[in-house]
């Protein structure tokens, strides 16, 4: 069994910065892509940004510049360092992961978190 296990969010005021950590322990053979993608009130979840094992990283155009998607493979663990942080950034932010449990490709399985709150104030 594969666990995401999330930590970092809370209360920061707007311009501020938070940093989210993202943790996958089990039975783990490697790690494909990792991501944070984020559930505002009301609304569906959308990407944040992913980044590849090879380091490969793209963003949701709103955080671009803003953000700062990081893996450390060795640790099994994904960061998002969250700079000038806006109260639409407001959300539920959850880790997601595309884990090999096997040398096979078929044993690859999609991995999320149980989500952290990020609250931004204005």
């Amino acid at each position: 069994q594969v666990q995401l296990v999330e930590s970092g969010g809370g209360l920061v005021q707007a311009e501020g910065s938070l940093r989210l950590s993202c943790a996958a322990s089990g039975n783990i053979f490697g790690i494909n892509d990792m991501g944070w993608y984020r559930q505002a009130p009301g609304k569906g979840r959308e990407l944040v940004a992913r980044v590849s094992s090879g380091g490969t990283t793209n963003y949701a155009d709103s955080v671009k510049g803003r953000f700062t998607i990081s893996r450390d493979n060795a640790k099994n663990t994904v960061y998002l360092q969250m700079d000038s942080l806006k109260p639409e950034d407001t959300a539920v932010y959850y880790c997601n992961a595309d884990v090999r449990l096997t040398p096979s490709r078929y044993s690859e399985l999609e991995v999320w978190g149980q989500g952290t709150l990020v609250t931004v104030s204005s």
